[in-house]
């Protein structure tokens, strides 16, 4: 047995455009976010003249083609011909609002609507008047939620006689979308406007008008709290790695000029070299303001620090390199080896009875840098190997930087035998993009 298809009633196809409509704003929001020239747009509040207009095309050109959609095709919940100029000037300013004003309101004034772009050039300039007026946080914190503090806002506004920018952000669409009301029911067939016939209809034509504002700006708002943080997030992680780089050099400085001091009674011409070197090291510094660096300058700075320890150790200790060509230009947290080269010579090899011998090696294995530091020294217990990192300033300084850097599962590993040496090695992925990062 076929029954006969329903169709909606008047109201149901009214209650059906407007959810409609919201839909497509928060659509269109969603997706103009997602490109970047737009979200940087948004993350600034002094816009010059062609981000200005970048916006307004961004916005206005997809609502000029959904004015037309609803001429063409009847599709009515695409037209937003008063929410979005007025967002555009809320947001960029009268003049983006009035540009999509006019790229909303053209299509429908061709198709005899001649009350069409004026009203949406009016909604732009409002839309922008306000945003002259009114805190710029204010703006942003405008929610589609509004209405679950409303009688707060009314309340301060009605004893204290306080202006209250949530209620005039909201006053101001529901005051345009009356005036369009007004204008299609004097004069039918020279503006669109979903017909309200009812009042439960105009009740919710009004809530849709002022949703439609309040989505997108949530949207981009969230979008802008998330940049945010993300970017605090690099700042405070610059600001770790430089807190933990600058503990280690007063430590090798300090370790350095204790081994100056040795030697300015004995070996005064040997300590004058050492002076030498450590300024030109020390100036290498200064002038490096990156916190991270290819291993081939990695690599140079080791060698100027090692020049020092040479001088100083003599021709007991032999330092031998293996490194592989393809990791010399990959890019990795600078001062990271010193520490290293520093604990071996000072806690393996300074002790040792005989020649030591100290290996510097790297290689590269699938999209990480292996650096390896190995030495022939007095080695470590078990116990003392546990706490290794943790104790020593130079060993946990690099721990902590790997971990702030590259996330907990990237850190150094140390093996020891005790009496034979030690083997410090760092696994270090490739940056995506070998970016310098300054200080």
């Amino acid at each position: 047995m076929l029954h006969e298809p329903r169709l909606l009633t008047p109201e149901q196809a009214t209650l059906t455009t407007l959810v409609a409509q919201l839909a497509v704003v928060a659509a269109l929001a969603t997706m103009l976010v997602r490109f970047r020239g737009f979200r940087r747009i948004l993350l600034t509040e002094r816009r010059d003249w062609p981000e200005r207009l970048v916006f307004a095309g961004a916005l206005g050109v997809p609502l000029s083609v959904a004015v037309v959609s609803r001429l063409l095709l009847g599709y009515n919940a695409a037209d937003l011909s008063l929410a979005g100029p007025f967002l555009a000037g809320l947001i960029a300013g009268p003049y983006a609002g009035a540009i999509v004003g006019i790229l909303t309101g053209g299509p429908a004034t061709i198709a005899g609507e001649w009350a069409a772009l004026p009203f949406s050039v009016g909604c732009g300039f409002a839309g922008g008047g306000l945003r002259e007026i009114c805190p710029t946080e204010a703006i942003w914190h405008f929610s589609p939620l509004f209405f679950t503090g409303l009688h707060r806002h009314v309340w301060k506004l009605v004893r204290r006689f306080d202006i209250d920018w949530v209620v005039i952000l909201l006053a101001a669409p529901i005051g345009l979308e009356i005036i369009q009301q007004a204008i299609r029911y004097r004069w039918p067939h020279r503006i669109y406007a979903i017909d309200a016939s009812t009042p439960l209809l105009w009740f919710f034509v009004i809530l849709a008008t002022v949703l439609s504002v309040a989505i997108p700006i949530k949207i981009w708002n969230s979008a802008r709290i998330e940049h945010r943080l993300q970017e605090q997030e690099k700042l405070l992680m610059l600001a770790r790695i430089e807190a933990l780089a600058s503990q280690i050099n007063p430590h090798f400085l300090f370790n350095t000029l204790a081994s100056i001091s040795s030697l300015i009674r004995t070996r005064p011409e040997t300590a004058r070299m050492v002076i030498v070197k450590l300024s030109a090291l020390l100036r290498r510094l200064l002038r490096s303001q990156d916190h991270f660096v290819t291993v081939r300058e990695e690599l140079e700075a080791i060698d100027e620090y090692l020049d020092i320890e040479c001088v100083r150790f003599g021709p007991n200790l032999s330092v031998k390199k293996d490194i592989a060509t393809d990791t010399r230009d990959m890019v990795v947290p600078s001062m990271i080896l010193q520490p290293l080269v520093e604990n071996s010579l000072k806690h393996g090899l300074q002790a040792k009875v005989g020649g030591g011998q100290l290996l510097i090696r790297s290689t590269r294995r699938q999209s990480h840098v292996i650096l390896e530091v190995i030495d022939n020294g007095l080695g470590m217990t078990e116990d003392r190997l546990a706490e290794a990192t943790e104790s020593g300033i130079g060993l946990r300084n690099v721990n902590e930087r790997l971990r702030v850097i590259y996330g907990a599962g990237c850190q150094l590993k140390l093996q020891s035998i005790q009496g034979q040496g030690c083997s410090v090695r760092l696994e270090i992925p490739e940056l995506v993009v070998p970016q310098r990062v300054p200080a």
